[in-house]
């Protein structure tokens, strides 16, 4: 089973995104990540993917719904540590029109 690393700051979810993110885990990230928004009222998420080596578009369906959660909140998604593999397929995916991409 797959675990990223959450950590609430204000009102900032920061998710630690793991090593690999694929459709058979992204299921219960999202979960996860959607628990941690209604249970302990975040606004704003930051996805690190410092430690991703693989994703798929599972994990633009990740970034995805919880942009249109956080927007229907009044806050923002954050990507920080996106790896060449990692950054080609959100630029392939337009998402960068979405969310905020901050330097590592």
């Amino acid at each position: 089973m797959i675990e990223g690393q959450f950590k609430v700051i204000d009102d900032y979810l920061c998710i630690r995104m793991p090593k690999e993110i694929d459709h058979h885990n992204a299921e219960i990230l999202t979960k996860k990540v959607d628990a941690y928004i209604y249970g302990k009222k975040v606004n704003n998420i930051v996805f690190d993917f410092i430690d991703t080596e693989f994703m798929d578009s599972s994990g633009i369906g990740i970034i995805a719904g919880r942009y249109k959660k956080m927007h229907y909140l009044g806050g923002k998604v954050f990507i920080l540590n996106a790896g060449k593999q990692v950054n080609r397929i959100l630029m392939l995916s337009g998402i960068q029109k979405y969310v905020v991409f901050m330097k590592d």
